[in-house]
């Protein structure tokens, strides 16, 4: 009974301790720079739904993003998230080719992202049509250089 109570007290330190290492806690939105040229309101809301926490500078962050080791994943996905694509910097952007199929296959948004964010899991039609507002901005007719904005900040 001796060594529970020694692995429940190491434990309870060592969550304490990784609580000091401050990566992904500082929650910075970089300004908006640019926005696809949406081609439908429920596109853009839909886009924004579903995507924007990490593929945008406007990731939301939940209270739970802020306790480590959750702070380092999210924050790793939300950095790699942006890399691969931002809606918010659509100018400067990298466009990937498989945008509508992974949305399509489903892997985006990721069933993790869909379990935590009920507001993203879409129904049948709402995917349809996140595809077609995804088709029209990545394709060369929409959303090449899109809106400019300013603004942007900390959440």
């Amino acid at each position: 009974m001796k060594w529970l109570l020694r692995l429940v007290v190491a434990a309870v330190v060592l969550f304490v301790v990784i609580q000091l290492v401050p990566y992904g806690r500082t929650h910075h939105n970089p300004p908006i720079v640019s926005e696809p040229a949406y081609t439908s309101t429920r596109g853009a809301q839909l886009v924004r739904t579903a995507c924007y926490d990490c593929h945008s500078n406007q990731t939301r962050y939940p209270w739970y993003t802020s306790v480590a080791p959750i702070s380092w994943w999210s924050q790793n996905h939300v950095d790699e998230g942006r890399q691969k694509l931002n809606f918010t910097d659509w100018a400067n952007s990298r466009r990937p080719e498989d945008l509508v199929e992974t949305v399509q296959n489903g892997s985006m948004p990721p069933n993790y992202y869909r379990l935590m964010h009920a507001d993203a899991r879409l129904s049948s039609a709402d995917k349809q049509a996140l595809i077609e507002e995804l088709r029209a901005i990545a394709g060369t007719g929409g959303g090449t250089g899109g809106e400019r904005r300013s603004g942007g900040g900390d959440d």
